[in-house]
């Protein structure tokens, strides 16, 4: 398995990739909410590339994609220093360290890049994922109160953050 940064020719992966991982139900929008496509995501992949604060990493063997992890940055003078992170793994893939190496690359690219904030959320019933969180040394700074609603109910959002 190795982690790089995401190409052109990884778009329809990518996007079935990221299809997959929002019918887990733990990402902003519920199942089937949004599809991605390769379009989408090679225009995504075209953006993100303009930007020197921001990569989009891919966890692949050969031409199969395990999970992604984007950091997005910014070119404002007083934010330059902060990212936000949205983080996918595929479902059978949970669990077996492709997260944490993601996380890994992202930090020597951040830290390469002056980037000493690094900001994600979570919603806060995915114990996996805050596991993975704070494993990888994020703190929550705070509870975004029932600020989304799925399966009947209200959830809250925990922020997280880790300095560089």
């Amino acid at each position: 398995m190795e982690i790089r940064k995401a190409s052109s020719q990884d778009a329809e992966a990518l996007a079935a990739l990221f299809n997959h991982v929002e019918d887990s139900g733990y990402m902003l929008f519920n199942p089937g909410e949004r599809k991605a496509t390769g379009i989408q995501m090679e225009k995504q992949l075209e953006q993100i590339e303009k930007y020197p604060h921001s990569v989009f990493l891919v966890a692949a063997s050969g031409h199969d994609l395990h999970g992604y992890l984007l950091l997005a940055g910014n070119g404002l003078e007083r934010t330059r220093h902060s990212a936000k992170i949205v983080i996918g793994i595929r479902e059978g893939d949970r669990g077996k360290g492709i997260g944490a190496s993601l996380f890994q690359e992202m930090e020597a690219f951040a830290r390469m890049n002056r980037i000493r904030r690094l900001e994600l959320s979570v919603i806060a019933n995915n114990a996996q994922a805050r596991s993975l969180y704070a494993k990888m040394g994020f703190e929550q700074e705070g509870v975004k109160r029932e600020s989304l609603y799925f399966d009947g109910k209200y959830h809250d959002e925990y922020f997280l953050s880790k300095l560089l």
